[in-house]
């Protein structure tokens, strides 16, 4: 086996998943079989981000690095047969954004270790991977409570002859979701034409774009979900519910090179009518005692700009103060004249109070109870079988990939740090086949991003 008998890295406690901000720290063992001379031992912990233009090459066309830390841990000198161990320890900056591997691009974290030989002799090195998770909060993005809405209106033509048009409406219930959490999609469609539409289709869309020079769009569909036609001349409304399936979070913030973005794509079969739904995957879900409480805070704030910008006002008695009385000139008889007045105090009427103006009634943009589709079981679409989905999910464990899942095999949170990872780190679906490069959808609203 030579000189050199064992030579890797160890974090403390098997930890392989950590946080921006945390350190990182192990030890480096050395086994060796017979004196090995040696100039000095080194460890280096870094993290870049790499992208290509080329599906699954590593020859990177671009790269960002957010940290390179090298110490040394032995100066020159002999190591003796036997086993050797040499501690480190990093801390990895707040700003390092979460780890991610795709078909064209990767956010790479890893310790390296290196043994310098003296000259004409063979060097040494080893490396380990660890994974970086900045959590995502969907309580802290905005209007996050809000419906993803959209509507688009589209000629009907059949053999180049416009027979009508073909109105379609969707929304989701809200606009962030975490693993496991239920998409309910509402879409209603109006068919003014003379001929029945094909199926109606929801999708969960992934598209994750490469920064090269010529930005990579590549676009998968996660989930999908069919429902009925649209007869000629009438109106429907269709309901239909998409479970997230492991993920990765929308946001890679702190990365220039790759972006991620989630979007439910609802279209007709024929003709060609789709519209695109905005949406967040996060790792935090949405809590609705925090947004009950935010939206009191909003309303007292509400109350109290108005009555500062209105104060009420208050009626007051003011009393009319006459001028005096000339003094009556002596008269030819001595006698008195009596001095009790014959003028009373008078009040000034009460100012009269502007009268605030009053809302109308709240307009009803609901759609008609016509349906035509028939309700998909969620179970249909679990891609993680066998696990229990709540809606406000705690996770008091690492929980070993689904089968059939469409997230990559990555290492999920140990139990140290599973409290403070509420779901597990899931790295993109590991496609086999894939469409490069793709066009970036029609009408994607790019200020989804921000």
């Amino acid at each position: 086996m030579g000189k050199l008998q064992e030579f890797n890295i160890t974090f403390d406690k098997n930890k392989d998943v950590y946080s921006p901000g945390e350190s990182i720290s192990g030890t480096v063992s050395i086994k060796v079989g017979q004196l090995l001379q040696c100039k000095a031992i080194k460890v280096n912990c870094n993290g870049f981000c790499g992208i290509t233009s080329k599906e699954n090459d590593t020859a990177w066309t671009l790269e960002e690095q957010y940290f390179n830390s090298t110490i040394s841990v032995a100066d020159k000198g002999t190591l003796k047969q036997g086993e050797h161990t040499f501690p480190f320890k990093f801390l990895i900056p707040e700003s390092a954004p979460t780890s991610f591997e795709g078909n064209y691009g990767r956010i790479i974290y890893r310790v390296r270790a290196f043994i310098n030989t003296p000259r004409f002799a063979k060097d040494y090195n080893t490396e380990k991977a660890f994974y970086l998770l900045c959590l995502l909060n969907l309580n802290e993005v905005p209007d996050i409570w809000e419906p993803s809405s959209s509507a688009v209106t589209q000629q009907f033509t059949y053999l180049l002859v416009k027979t009508g048009t073909v109105v379609l409406k969707a929304q989701t219930d809200l606009k962030g979701y975490t693993q496991g959490q239920i998409i309910q999609v509402l879409a209603q469609i109006h068919n003014q034409s003379g001929k029945s539409t094909g199926n109606m289709a929801a999708s969960l869309m992934q598209r994750v774009t490469y920064e090269t020079k010529r930005p990579t769009h590549d676009v998968r569909t996660i989930a999908e979900v069919e429902g009925g036609v649209v007869k000629a001349g009438k109106e429907s409304e269709w309901k239909e519910q998409i479970i997230v399936p492991p993920l990765p979070q929308s946001s890679l913030i702190g990365c220039d090179l790759i972006k991620m973005d989630y979007y439910v794509k609802v279209c007709l079969k024929s003709p060609d009518v789709m519209l695109m739904l905005p949406i967040h995957i996060g790792n935090v879900s949405l809590d609705k005692k925090l947004h009950s409480s935010k939206k009191a805070a909003a309303a007292c704030s509400a109350e109290d700009t108005q009555e500062s910008a209105n104060p009420p006002s208050t009626s007051t008695t003011n009393t009319l103060t006459l001028p005096p009385r000339p003094v009556p000139k002596p008269g030819p008889r001595p006698t008195p004249r009596s001095r009790a007045s014959s003028h009373n105090p008078h009040s000034a009427p009460p100012a009269d109070s502007p009268q605030g103006a009053e809302g109308g009634a709240p307009m009803n943009d609901g759609l008609p109870n016509k349906r035509q589709s028939q309700l998909v079981s969620p179970n249909a679409f679990s891609y993680a079988p066998g696990l229990f989905f709540s809606q406000n999910q705690q996770h008091n464990g690492p929980s070993p990939a689904p089968p059939g899942s469409t997230g990559a095999t990555a290492p999920y949170p140990s139990e140290s740090s599973a409290s403070l990872m509420p779901t597990p780190l899931i790295l993109p679906p590991d496609y086999g086949a894939s469409a490069y490069p793709q066009e970036p959808p029609p009408s994607y609203d790019d200020s989804f991003n921000t």
